[in-house]
């Protein structure tokens, strides 16, 4: 099966992954991201390396789960992008990352509260941590991360790493990024315990400003 009718998102998630892999969020084939279609989603293939892909190796999956076009085998974390856009439908693409510091909080089994700005309007949320799933269990652990993830961008998988969404692939790496960011922040003042969430009323008017308003006249400042 052939599909080159998405060419530019293909080229747009070669270098999404190769961004990913300067920033050590992905390191060798371990790290994986989808994007929203109309037949459903594009996803990253299994055990191709981000150095040599090609548009030809992504693989299109429908929303329930069948293989559409692509000579390759989706990633083996398909189940959870899937599970993830069924849920969340303002969500146009995927990234899970294995981001050092976020892993290292996932590794904790604790969350990331919202106690900067800009988690608050990318991400919209505390980051919560899904329960532990051994590897290898996809189903499994696509049923505990959609079940873990609700209006915020993203999740932690226990002992695994981070996904974040976005409403684009953009948009996806900008909440991994604010999410390491985050991470490496929160370990650094301490823990869970030491950092200062930013109380809920104010996470949730910087979500709704940073959606309809953020680089609008809308957006002007209070006088």
């Amino acid at each position: 099966m052939t599909d080159d009718k998405n060419l530019a998102v293909k080229a747009e998630m070669i270098a999404k992954c190769r961004c990913l892999q300067e920033l050590g969020y992905f390191v060798g084939t371990w790290g994986n991201m989808s994007v929203r279609v109309p037949e459903g989603f594009i996803v990253t293939p299994s055990r191709v390396q981000y150095t040599v892909i090609e548009p030809s190796d992504f693989v299109t999956v429908s929303l329930d789960g069948t293989v559409v076009a692509g000579h390759r085998v989706p990633s083996s974390e398909t189940e959870i992008h899937r599970a993830v856009l069924i849920k969340k439908r303002d969500a146009g693409a995927i990234i899970h990352s294995h981001s050092p510091y976020a892993t290292a909080v996932s590794c904790l089994h604790q969350s990331i509260p919202v106690f900067v700005e800009d988690m608050a309007q990318v991400i919209g949320g505390e980051v919560r941590c899904a329960e532990y799933v051994p590897a290898g269990q996809h189903k499994r652990i696509a049923e505990v991360v959609a079940a873990s993830i609700g209006e915020e961008n993203a999740v932690l998988l226990s002992n695994h790493g981070v996904l974040c969404c976005g409403r684009d692939l953009e948009e996806a790496l900008v909440a991994n990024q604010i999410l390491e960011k985050a991470a490496r922040m929160m370990l650094a003042a301490g823990g869970r315990e030491k950092v200062i969430p930013i109380p809920e009323e104010f996470v949730r008017s910087e979500r709704h400003r940073f959606l309809y308003k953020y680089g609008t006249i809308h957006d002007a400042p209070d006088k």
